[in-house]
């Protein structure tokens, strides 16, 4: 696959409900993107895979106790070098650093934790913002 013309940007917004098929659009339209530019399948993998977990975390830990129908906003903008994604809740927020480490022998029967590791482990930067309603995810191309 070629890689996309220098200095080519592509971008989108969503707002999806609790739904697979909204979701599975963002998803899409994500993987789109990241094909047309020239990404490889490992990277393609790990930010899809880090986009589900980030809107699994959303919906099932942020959006907590609301209608299925609230939607999240989704935000992304791709370079040839950098995917930047924003997803951000409706709920009240939390606090990254309170989340147990799942693989600490005291957390590992716990089922919390698991999507941020996730998440963290397969993109290259990753921090919050409003409250912990909003996870910022970086993930830059590695270099041949």
């Amino acid at each position: 696959m070629q890689a996309g013309a220098p200095g080519q940007v592509e971008s989108g917004e969503f707002n999806p409900a609790n739904q697979r098929e909204e979701i599975d659009r963002v998803e899409q339209a994500v993987l789109a993107s990241l094909g047309r530019l020239g990404y490889p399948e490992a990277s393609r993998f790990a930010v899809r895979l880090a986009l589900e977990e980030a809107l699994v975390n959303a919906f099932q830990h942020g959006h907590r106790g609301l209608p299925t129908t609230v939607p999240v906003n989704v935000k992304f903008e791709i370079s040839k070098d950098q995917v930047i994604i924003h997803v951000t809740d409706q709920g009240p927020g939390f606090k990254p650093e309170a989340v147990p480490d799942p693989t600490s022998d005291v957390n590992i029967e716990l089922p919390s934790g698991r999507g941020l590791m996730l998440i963290r482990a397969f993109m290259t930067t990753v921090t919050h913002d409003q409250d912990g309603r909003r996870v910022n995810m970086t993930y830059t191309q590695p270099t041949e």
